[in-house]
Formats: C-alpha cells, sequence, structure tokens
C-alpha cells in the first residue's frame, strides 16, 4: 500500500495496491498553489480510499524535473507523512511516472495492468516556466512494463527542442502545456519497480537551473 505524491506541476495524491490497483487519486491543476492545498489532497485521498496511514508500506515523491518551489513542497510532504507514519520514503521521476501512463496506454493496458514490451518512442514534455520546457526522451517499455530511458532529462527553449531530441525529434510527444503527472501512474511505477528489483531514483530533488539565491560569500569589510 503506497501514498504517491507529485507536486513538479499541479498537486497530485493517490493511494494505490499492488494487488488493488488505484484506489484513490486527488488533484488540483493549479501550479501554484502547492503549499495551500497539499495536506488537504493527502487527506482526501486517504479518506476516499479508506485506508489509515498504518496501513501503508512506504510513501513515494515525484522527484521532479519541475520548478523549485512546487517540487519541494511535495518532497517535503512526502517525507514528513512518511517520519510520521514510520515508514519509508522513495523517489520516483516525474517524467517516468509520465512515460509509464502514456506508454502503458499506448500498450492498451493500464498501468496497474502487467507489463509487456512496447518499442514506441515518446518525448516526454513538461512547462518549466522561464519560457523554457522540460524534456526527456522514451524509448518504450521494456518486458517488465518499465520505461526506458533514452535521454534527458533537459531543459530547452520550445523552439530548439528539435534539436535538443535529436534522432527522438520525429517521435510523438506531450504537450507541455497539458501534460500532467498522475500520481496513481507515479505509485503503481513504484509498485512496479520494487515488484521487478529495480532501483529508484535519487532522493534529491532534479532541478535542471540553478537557484537564484546563492549562499552568502561573507560579510563584506565595513569601510571607515
Amino acid at each position: 500500500m503506497i501514498l504517491a505524491i507529485d507536486t513538479s506541476a499541479g498537486s497530485a495524491v493517490a493511494v494505490v495496491d499492488r494487488d488493488g490497483g488505484v484506489l484513490a487519486e486527488c488533484a488540483v491543476a493549479d501550479t501554484r498553489r502547492h503549499a495551500e492545498v497539499i495536506g488537504t489532497l493527502i487527506d482526501e485521498a486517504l479518506r476516499a480510499a479508506g485506508v489509515e496511514p498504518s496501513r501503508l508500506s512506504a510513501v513515494v515523491a515525484g522527484v521532479g524535473p519541475g520548478p523549485f518551489t512546487g517540487l519541494r513542497v511535495g518532497i517535503v510532504a512526502a517525507r514528513a507523512f512518511a517520519f510520521g507514519a514510520g515508514v519509508p520514503c522513495l523517489a520516483v521521476g516525474s517524467h517516468d511516472a509520465v512515460a509509464f501512463e502514456r506508454l502503458s496506454a499506448e500498450a492498451g493496458r493500464d498501468v496497474a495492468e502487467a507489463g509487456g514490451r512496447l518499442d514506441a518512442p515518446l518525448v516526454v514534455v513538461t512547462d518549466a516556466r522561464r519560457r523554457e520546457v522540460a524534456w526527456s526522451a522514451w524509448a518504450g517499455l521494456d518486458d517488465d512494463g518499465l520505461p526506458v530511458l533514452l535521454d534527458g532529462p533537459a531543459l530547452v527553449r520550445p523552439a530548439d527542442l528539435d534539436d535538443a531530441t535529436g534522432a527522438s525529434s520525429g517521435s510523438p510527444r506531450t504537450d507541455p502545456d497539458a501534460t500532467v503527472v498522475s500520481a496513481a501512474a507515479l505509485g503503481m511505477l513504484a509498485e512496479r519497480l520494487f515488484e521487478h528489483g529495480r532501483a529508484f531514483a535519487a532522493p534529491e530533488p532534479l532541478y535542471l537551473r540553478e537557484p537564484d539565491v546563492t549562499p552568502s560569500a561573507g560579510p563584506k569589510p565595513v569601510g571607515r
């Protein structure tokens, strides 16, 4: 039983179970109110699923790529909830969840269904703000039904996306203005990774640009 949280775009929370599939999912598309809605979404998802925190085996956080402020809200919420529930907090890439959901649908199956190979390229493109998009290219699904990364994630201006994706430029792409990250797909991907003994993502947030604020170099000398 997993609680999955992602705030790399909007805010989404889901409760999933490897055998029972998606038990509940709640989401808000607003990309600027992550901190205001995340607590409510967690409560609503657990209530809708009829699951007490004590029944969870893990919490999964979507680690991006995504804008700094929004992304860290979900990761902090996931870590705090996992600490309180006494369960591990695992990390899964947000673009991985999008690819998993889209490619599973292309294969004619739900994210909760058994895996199988699919050779179908896909470029996941999400809004990175500041007139840039984040992209990652995928080759399809492997024999276990897990997405195979070709390149990325990386930042680029929309006009330069064709050049950046190279050989994948002719592949189907997601619309950055309409691409959402499903917490249900994030959670079911985590279940599939665990089932097949695959590695989870690194726990650090996946920021693709440097922060605006940098550490101070120390106090400036005061002149006399």
